[in-house]
């Protein structure tokens, strides 16, 4: 066990009786919480017994639940929360009215030409869903292709994975999924009548890849585990069963297949691979049925990504930099790669675009989104961007020789807007700025971008903003944000919606965590496997950090992550209780030893580089039994804690969080509020539909501000 736990173990002590005294708005109303029978079961692994008193959540017969008990449970706690929650429907519904009066009802996104169309969406006023159009560029009426709310009419749950017309533009294959299982429904589109000709799969996902000739696509299916495990050939109008099976994996059930296309459209790509090492496969987009062609055997550790242009492939790979390197190959001779950016320990290489006439590079450096762009004779230019801290990514370019780069930015203050780089002249030119027709002035927000020192002497990045006015006296009501995991870095990006707090007197930050790649891709790396409490120990610094720059105090702090984010937000409740004055917890990623013991899962096998393999590794066990936050909770005081989950969740499955909020209300020594809810029609996601989506975004921030209280809103 490491010597972490211990330290856990000591910070946590004294904070019963704080916690205690500071919450004290549970409704006095309230019927007692539901608590979970215990029923006696154990298991032993690498010389260890762990005991497992909730385990009997977990229905034998998943992903079919139909357990009486199971259901019946979740179901009690599904009430307690409307209870609880009851008395504050009001401030709900005034969160949801705010929240949404900063939405453009009639929103839609900038046409982006392919082909010979425009395409958008569009929502139109009041709907949950969008509408899918196109016109001809030379001219010729608006065409509905896609409408979403027609789709979604009389289900409980929609959502439209992908959308892909065909290059001749007569075909749309579409990705439905129903009711969050995310197994997608692919079926083909004829435009010209609006009807589904051909149903090719019930268990696709990803997004499919046409063929050039538009006569055949080439999409991946999940097996009964919800693993990506092949690429298939569909042929318009032949039976399904005449498929074709381009590639299938089989030599490692960690590995999952998806599929791309070429930016020049020359070439269908063929992925395998996890979270660490992986391999890419083509064949010619006019000839899918060829033998694919391998670029590179996979290596442990070593990933890479291809895109083609001007006759050769252009790869990014960490094969002798942890921040990758750009080079190039002869698709003749893929394997034989030559440098043409090498790596650097300042600059952060993570995706190549092969555009006709720039390589589209984008990077990080110092923890900033940057995009460069290179010229084929080696001309290079970064877009500049004013503000010190923002995000900013590629936007949809689906040409291969565009007159101008579609890109999408943010900060913190400054509302999503869509700019076209032209090159030629070095101008930005502005598209769109998003519309928030309730009123929004950026100059009555401040926003910043500290460095708080961790434990081991890593300097972590926090990004903050408050409204002017806000005061920095030690008593200030903090919200404080982050995910830590996966290098999926957690952008200092704009969201309507967080204005409910700060306009309340909330700051809110988040925190730049390892296990996320902001400040390279060691980032990330020392955040995962067994230097995953790095990324809890940074998140609580953090917190103290925030404390000491007298932004807030103990207690004064909400805290928010889901999925990971959640085994995040259930290792820093049982290491540092004292600190939070609120927890949301969605779809939590919270009993970790069991889940990573159980390869049948869908995830398990290949997040074992992720996480480690406790079947294989006694040590790996023993690290992760030491912070798993179900595994940790001990009799102590707790904060406040609002925990979801999704039924159909295939990703964090629906016992995770169940189980912890059983163990967590026989273990907790104090009276705050413990909230439990289970969508019991939804996944990963959590529910559908876009005002359907504000009404759970507002739950969660009454909780918090009833938990907390807050300013009056001005």
């Amino acid at each position: 066990m490491r010597p972490l736990f211990a330290l856990f173990l000591a910070l946590a002590a004294p904070a019963a009786a704080q916690i205690e005294s500071q919450h004290m708005t549970t409704p006095t109303a309230l019927p007692p919480p539901p608590m979970a029978a215990q029923r006696p079961y154990s298991y032993e692994r690498h010389g260890v017994t762990v005991q497992d008193p909730y385990h009997w959540l977990k229905d034998d017969s998943y992903p079919v639940v139909d357990d009486p008990d199971v259901l019946a449970y979740l179901r009690a706690e599904n009430a307690y929360f409307e209870a609880a929650m009851a008395p504050h429907r009001p401030l709900i519904d005034r969160l949801v009215t705010e929240m949404r009066g900063r939405i453009q009802e009639d929103d839609s996104s900038v046409p982006v030409r392919d082909g010979a169309y425009l395409y958008w969406w569009a929502f139109r006023p009041g709907a949950q869903y969008r509408s899918w159009h196109r016109r001809p560029v030379a001219g010729g009426p608006d065409q509905v292709i896609y409408d979403e709310a027609a789709e979604a009419a009389g289900k409980q749950y929609f959502r439209l994975g992908a959308l892909a017309v065909s290059p001749d533009g007569r075909y749309a294959a579409t990705m439905t999924d129903t009711n969050g299982s995310e197994r997608f429904e692919l079926r083909i589109r004829d435009l010209a009548t609006g009807r589904d000709v051909e149903t090719v799969s019930a268990v696709g996902i990803g997004t499919p890849v046409w063929a050039a000739d538009s006569r055949g696509l080439v999409f991946t299916e999940v097996n009964e585990h919800w693993r990506s495990y092949r690429a298939r050939y569909h042929r318009l109008g032949e039976p399904v069963a005449n498929d074709h099976t381009l590639y299938e994996e089989t030599e490692n059930i960690a590995f999952t297949v998806g599929v791309a296309r070429s930016q020049d459209r020359s070439l269908i790509l063929i992925q395998t691979g996890e979270n660490s090492s992986n391999e890419t496969r083509f064949v010619p987009a006019d000839n899918p049925l060829g033998t694919p062609v391998l670029v590179a055997r996979r290596r442990p550790h070593i990933q890479y990504s291809v895109d083609a242009s001007h006759g050769k492939l252009w790869i990014l790979t960490n094969d002798d930099h942890i921040n990758f390197r750009l080079a190039e190959a002869d698709p003749a001779h893929p394997g034989d790669w030559h440098t043409v950016i090498a790596g650097s320990d300042g600059v952060y290489l993570r995706g190549v675009t092969a555009f006709r006439d720039h390589l589209a590079i984008s990077e990080r450096v110092n923890g900033l989104d940057q995009i460069r762009l290179r010229a084929y004779d080696g001309q290079e230019r970064r877009i500049p961007f004013a503000e010190p801290a923002y995000a900013v990514a590629l936007g949809n370019n689906p040409e291969y020789a565009p007159a101008a780069y579609r890109l999408n930015y943010s900060s913190l203050v400054t509302p999503p807007t869509v700019y076209d780089y032209h090159p030629a002249d070095n101008r930005l030119e502005t598209l769109k700025v998003q519309a928030i027709p309730s009123g929004y002035d950026p100059h009555a927000y401040v926003t910043e971008r500290i460095f708080v020192t961790a434990r081991d002497g890593a300097r972590i990045p926090v990004s903050i903003v408050y409204r002017r006015g806000f005061r920095k006296n030690g008593e200030g009501r903090l919200f404080l944000y982050a995910y830590g995991a996966y290098g999926i870095a957690t952008e200092p990006s704009f969201s309507t919606n967080r204005f409910s707090l700060i306009d309340r007197g909330y700051a809110f930050a988040i925190a730049h965590i390892r296990g996320g790649d902001e400040m390279g891709y060691g980032w990330y790396l020392n955040g995962t496997n067994t230097h995953r409490t790095n990324t809890f120990n940074d998140f609580v610094d953090a917190a103290r950090g925030l404390i000491a720059a007298r932004y807030t105090r103990a207690g004064n702090i909400a805290i928010q992550g889901g999925s990971a984010g959640g085994e995040l937000m259930g290792a820093v409740v049982n290491q540092a209780p004292e600190l939070w004055g609120a927890v949301v917890a969605d779809v939590p990623f919270v009993d970790v030893v069991n889940t990573m013991l159980d390869e049948s899962l869908p995830l398990t096998p290949g997040e074992w580089n992720e996480w480690g393999n406790p079947i294989a590794d006694p040590a790996a066990f023993r690290y992760m039994l030491s912070y798993s936050p179900y595994d940790n909770v001990r009799r102590q005081a707790y904060p406040p804690m609002l925990i979801t989950g999704g039924l159909n969740d295939p990703r964090v499955t629906y016992w995770e969080p169940a189980k912890w909020s059983a163990r967590l209300r026989a273990m907790r020594t104090d009276h705050n509020l413990q909230l439990l809810k289970i969508n019991m029609g939804a996944g990963h996601g959590g529910r559908t539909g876009r005002w359907t989506r504000l009404e759970e975004i507002a739950e969660d921030y009454a909780f918090i501000l009833t938990q907390m209280g807050a300013e009056p809103a001005p």
